[in-house]
């Protein structure tokens, strides 16, 4: 089942035709091996087009997935934590060149960056490293240590369980080995490989800043001067009542892990909430300073080329800037069509938001499917291929 909307200034012809692309898009989206469910949302930034598609069942039981079913947005979070910690800088209650010992207990982070020299570089880790991927710290939840299984298998193969984050720290102490040393602050280019543990360190640094806890401080910065009622965190309540959510897979079985889902820090949220939180990012109403955005999508850098076709972690042509990852695909693989950038952020589950400054286009969607940590890096461009043909 599916429901579509689609709003526009101007019913004409070429609306609804890209509606209808649209549509066949979502359509082949949903068609996909594992793939229950899908919503995907386009929305030009001055309001002119709005699109909203969503596809398939929801949950096991048939309910069908609709445009206003919440959904677990996975590493999307990312957007919200750097949007925090960015905020606090502008606040000057933090500054990202210092070191995360500063604000961290030497209990917490002691020994985290120790590689086979045997020399603890943890207090050379900053938030920029944190931010941008370049602190070489191991991933706690994707990493698998030495004849053993990563986090993520476990929950996968073994069932719910809950951690704390000084337990992960210590997965990544006494069982991970870091991939590189801290990266040079200021070099031109960096080393970076993607790792959840720098964004778990992120928000223990907002919560010891602030002396709240993350939800409080995301309400407080996001929810409620933004509108946004219907975000929330697992074992948090929104603003709004939500109805059913939409059931996260893994391969053919879905998943009920509600302790895993609080440990993640990871948000649930609809697609309206999170056009209106892109929509405020970009649009100057997140940051007193205009410029902070730009200091957000600064100091690029791009994730190594890889062939392990693993889908957990980004990878080339994937860039990433201070809290935001920007999908550019090379003329190479678009000869004919070029494709226009985007910038904003994914999840392992098939979740995307991102914002085309080139279409002036806002996008979203998941496919809640932890499979499918690369089909937004596939579907995005094929989407935008579209619209540029509309919108230009």
């Amino acid at each position: 089942m599916s429901r579509n909307q689609t709003k526009q200034s101007d019913h004409t012809a070429e609306a609804e035709g890209l509606a209808a692309s649209l549509q066949e898009l979502l359509e082949g989206l949903v068609a996909m091996e594992q793939v229950r469910h899908a919503v995907v949302a386009v929305e030009r930034g001055d309001g002119s087009f709005c699109w909203v598609g969503a596809q398939g069942e929801a949950n096991p039981d048939g309910t069908p997935m609709q445009a206003d079913t919440a959904y677990w947005i996975a590493s999307v979070t990312k957007l919200y934590i750097a949007s925090a910690i960015w905020k606090l800088y502008e606040q000057g209650r933090i500054a990202v060149d210092e070191r995360m010992a500063t604000y961290l207990p030497a209990e917490r982070i002691s020994s985290l960056h120790r590689m086979s020299d045997g020399v603890d570089r943890t207090d050379e880790i900053t938030l920029r490293h944190l931010l941008g991927h370049s602190s070489g710290l191991p991933d706690y939840l994707e990493e698998r240590p030495e004849g053993g299984k990563s986090l993520f298998d476990q929950i996968f193969e073994q069932g719910d369980r809950s951690w704390s984050l000084d337990e992960a720290m210590e997965i990544v102490r006494d069982r991970l080995t870091p991939y590189f040393v801290p990266q040079p602050l200021h070099a031109e280019k960096k080393k970076i490989r993607y790792s959840d543990t720098n964004y778990q360190l992120l928000i223990a640094i907002i919560e010891a800043v602030t002396g709240q806890p993350l939800h409080a401080v995301f309400a407080e910065m996001f929810y409620q001067p933004l509108g946004l009622k219907q975000t929330f965190h697992p074992g948090n309540s929104p603003a709004e009542p939500v109805g059913p959510l939409a059931t996260v897979w893994h391969e053919d079985d879905p998943l009920d892990i509600p302790l895993a889902m609080q440990s993640f820090r990871d948000l649930y949220s609809t697609i309206d909430d999170q056009l209106a939180f892109m929509r405020a990012l970009v649009q100057d109403q997140v940051f007193e300073d205009p410029a902070t955005l730009g200091l957000m999508m600064s100091d690029w850098n791009t994730f190594p080329f890889s062939l392990n076709p693993a889908p957990l972690s980004p990878k080339w042509p994937i860039a990433y800037g201070l809290g935001m990852m920007r999908l550019a695909m090379p003329r190479l693989f678009t000869p004919f069509r070029p494709i226009p950038p985007v910038v904003g952020h994914t999840g392992v589950s098939g979740s995307w938001l991102f914002y085309c400054e080139e279409l002036d286009t806002f996008l979203a969607g998941t496919v809640d499917q932890m499979t499918a940590g690369a089909v937004p890096f596939r579907f995005v461009p094929r989407l935008l291929g579209v619209l540029a043909a509309s919108f230009r």
